[in-house]
């Protein structure tokens, strides 16, 4: 058997959006893959400690994650860089002075800092567990590190921001801005670098916008039926939906399982 390295997105490609559950063929094929000596690993953009839970959950033990800055092998992590610090202190200056509200993740964790509360009062909550944390006097110069960036500017606004082009970034919500690492595919390089694999024998499978990064490496890409357009016109192949078992049918296709 020529064994594969297989990188799985999570949202609308393992799980379902609507249950935000895995698929329980997906869950099943990725213990069959294992079970015939493949290399199974998750490629996210989720932050570690987000994505170590789903990871461990479904009996994985490894991962891409962080947008391809994080990299966790054998449950272990090898590394979880942050974002580009004076990048991302530019982009606050400009928000600042545009009159955007911003927070700032310094750390692995789910916990945000802001000068005020503009952020809120633009914005309104965010749509995941996060505590927060408001200071007139946080000097953003004087963290260690950024994880990650949101700012609450509305999508007829963004060009507005100059910056924002020197940072990855996202909007899974109209109300804000995400700036997280985008290169998951420089991930997927780096994992294979570290387990001194053949880039060749990759494959990965993805649904959104935030993998076509992905999907433009030297490997094999499957695009879920599900998936957007843009995607799916540059994979290799592209399968059934993720609720019509998607994963389960490309594996058993090619003798994978």
């Amino acid at each position: 058997m020529n064994k594969k390295y297989f990188f799985f997105d999570i949202d609308g490609t393992l799980t379902d959006r609507k249950s935000k559950k895995i698929v329980p063929s997906a869950l099943k094929t990725l213990h069959l893959l294992q079970e015939k000596g493949h290399f199974v690993a998750l490629a996210t953009g989720r932050a570690h400690y987000k994505a170590i839970h789903f990871m461990q959950d479904i009996g994985l033990t490894n991962m891409v994650c962080n947008g391809g800055h994080g990299i966790v092998i054998d449950n272990q992590l090898i590394e979880n860089a942050p974002l580009n610090f004076q990048y991302c202190l530019d982009i606050i200056h400009q928000c600042q002075q545009l009159g955007y509200g911003v927070l700032v993740a310094p750390d692995d964790n789910q916990e945000v800092y802001g000068k005020d509360m503009l952020f809120l009062k633009q914005a309104g909550f965010r749509k995941e567990p996060t505590t927060y944390f408001f200071d007139l006097d946080y000097q953003f110069e004087k963290f260690e590190n950024i994880y990650k960036l949101y700012v609450s500017i509305p999508p007829s606004e963004e060009y507005l921001l100059t910056t924002k082009e020197k940072v990855g970034h996202l909007r899974f919500e109209k109300d804000y801005l995400m700036f997280q690492p985008d290169q998951k595919k420089a991930g997927i390089i780096k994992m294979m670098d570290y387990l001194q694999a053949d880039i060749h024998d990759v494959v990965v499978f993805g649904d959104d916008y935030n993998d076509i990064d992905m999907f433009s490496g030297d490997y094999y890409t499957i695009a879920m039926g599900n998936a957007c357009d843009d995607l799916k016109k540059i994979a290799s192949e592209v399968t059934e939906a993720n609720i019509e078992d998607g994963i389960y049918h490309a594996c058993l296709r090619h003798g994978w399982i």
